[in-house]
């Protein structure tokens, strides 16, 4: 089967690869020459999800899923949500959203958190979603230097590492994106 995953990111790509089974062709936007950002205009994961995966879908008539991630701080109520990508601007710098987040955490004593990944699969013209999240805590400085976005910050419970200490091998036994993906791979595996 082969399927496109709506995204730029290529490590997220990379990634995802390493988890879907073999038999499921996964490509990126710089395969279809693809340019340019999709907006995420909605204040939801599951809202911008859709909408990105309904643009290609509509634009290309390709199978296609696209996924929408956010770092949800217990004491900021929820934020940065939607917003994790570009909370430091649209720039979407990693390094300036790691920065304004301690920055709003400085001082408070609940440093709880969650990552959650939402992916919308549009397969044939119907719509799904699968979902995964993991819980954890943030420090108070950046440890490591694999992974990307607020994983140098997040030590998902269970851990002494924070995800950018861990390997690829280790993140993804674990990780949100890994337990959403785990879920559309049976899917996906189902409808061949």
């Amino acid at each position: 089967m082969k399927i496109l995953f709506v995204t730029q990111n290529h490590n997220k790509l990379a990634e995802i690869k390493k988890m879907l089974p073999k038999s499921i062709n996964l490509y990126g936007l710089s395969d279809i020459s693809f340019q340019g950002d999709i907006d995420e205009p909605y204040s939801t994961l599951e809202e911008n999800a859709l909408h990105k995966a309904n643009f290609i879908y509509k634009r290309y008539n390709i199978n296609c899923f696209a996924d929408d991630t956010g770092l949800e701080v217990d004491a900021l109520s929820g934020m940065p949500g939607a917003l994790s990508a570009r909370y430091a601007g649209k720039q979407k710098s990693d390094a300036d959203n790691i920065q304004k987040l301690l920055k709003a955490l400085n001082g408070k004593t609940n440093r709880q958190a969650r990552f959650k990944t939402v992916i919308a699969l549009i397969l044939n013209g119907k719509e799904y979603i699968f979902e995964g999240a993991v819980k954890g805590n943030i420090i108070s400085a950046p440890l490591g230097n694999n992974g990307f976005g607020y994983d140098p910050i997040f030590v998902p419970q269970g851990s002494s590492k924070t995800f950018a200490e861990m390997s690829l091998q280790e993140k993804n036994k674990i990780s949100h994106r890994y337990l959403a993906i785990e879920k559309l791979s049976r899917f996906l595996t189902n409808q061949q």
